[in-house]
């Protein structure tokens, strides 16, 4: 999921420098989504994973 926002990411970049303001937004949009996301299941998982062990 983190390789995915790192990908919107560029297109927004992309889109940004090429003077496409809708896609770019749109991009950064998503890759922000996808970004938060992913922390919020990483700190599950952490949580989830320090429970079973102890």
């Amino acid at each position: 999921m983190l390789y995915w926002a790192a990908v919107f990411f560029v297109v927004a970049l992309v889109a940004a420098i090429l003077g496409f303001s809708g896609i770019a937004a749109g991009a950064a949009g998503i890759a922000k989504i996808l970004f938060f996301a992913f922390l919020a299941l990483a700190v599950v998982s952490v949580l989830i994973g320090r429970k079973s062990v102890a």
